[in-house]
């Protein structure tokens, strides 16, 4: 057992620290901005809530950390009351925000200055893989700080892997979006076209779904999307803030993403429809909409 912090009690952060708990058995202090989150999660869980960052990371072994972007996460470590004030020698912090390279390899050198770990360790699976602990964790940094925490990880993870050194996790998750970006938008097209052209949607996919089109999203979204119901997932507006982080990335990098800049541009017209808070899958939705206009 060892004694933990989570910072971050969102959709995917309340049921990751919830099997920190219960399948790693340990000793979990929670933090969240609002604070009726953190004090509902203690009573549910048996754990313990602090008022602050620091207050919950204090002698702690493992930090863990999912907010919503590159700001947040240096106010919840560097800034006034952060993590990283209170975090001792030997601890790691284990960041699960999907957020940029760049500010994964800030605070890997904060926290090495500071004698400890610290891993980037966004993850896929959106909230029934967190509450179901089946996510994917894609990692970035040393491989003896990985050794050390991934037991830990492993409490709500179905695969952890070392992708390389620091921001390497960040950018394996980058090309898992550009992934996702084009086959939404493929299967989007897909059942638009069925409906369009009179045929069934369902009859459509059984036929389709076992060969090379086979994938996640279809298996998972193409009846919400036939049935226009778009509260199943991950937001427009999270996705967004994802493929920004991901065209930055290519400009610096030179790499080429036409496709993902395409769709990043479908999505705002999500946002414009109203769709903030629909979850990916909504594309069809603009393509629905292009007909009443």
């Amino acid at each position: 057992m060892a004694k933990v912090a989570f910072i971050g009690l969102g959709v995917m952060g309340y049921p990751m620290a919830g099997f920190l708990k219960t399948k790693g058995g340990h000793d979990v202090t929670v933090y969240n901005r609002t604070t009726a989150k953190a004090e509902k999660w203690a009573a549910e869980y048996g754990g313990a809530f602090a008022k602050t960052p620091q207050e919950a990371a204090e002698g702690c072994d493992f930090v863990f950390c999912c907010v919503g972007n590159d700001d947040d996460l240096r106010s919840v470590t560097t800034g006034p009351d952060g993590a990283f004030h209170s975090l001792t020698d030997g601890a790691v912090f284990v960041d699960n925000t999907t957020a940029s390279a760049e500010v994964a390899r800030e605070l890997y050198e904060a926290a090495k200055a500071k004698g400890c770990g610290f891993i980037d360790a966004p993850v896929s699976g959106g909230q029934a893989g967190a509450e179901n602990g089946v996510l994917t964790v894609m990692c970035g940094g040393d491989q003896d700080v990985f050794d050390k925490a991934k037991p830990a990880i492993d409490c709500f993870s179905k695969f952890v892997g070392l992708m390389g050194p620091s921001g390497a996790g960040q950018l394996t998750k980058m090309c898992n979006q550009i992934c996702i970006a084009g086959l939404v938008q493929g299967l989007s097209e897909a059942v638009h076209f069925a409906e369009k052209a009179d045929l069934d949607v369902e009859t459509v996919i059984s036929a389709i779904r076992g060969g090379a089109a086979q994938s996640w999203q279809m298996e998972n979204r193409w009846e919400t999307m036939r049935d226009g119901k778009f509260d199943y997932g991950f937001a427009v507006d999270w996705m967004r803030k994802d493929l920004g982080i991901c065209l930055k990335t290519a400009s610096d990098t030179g790499a080429r993403l036409p496709v993902t800049a395409l769709v990043d541009q479908f999505y705002a017209e999500v946002q414009a429809m109203g769709g903030n808070r629909w979850d990916t899958s909504s594309l069809v939705a603009r393509l629905r909409n292009a007909d009443k206009s």
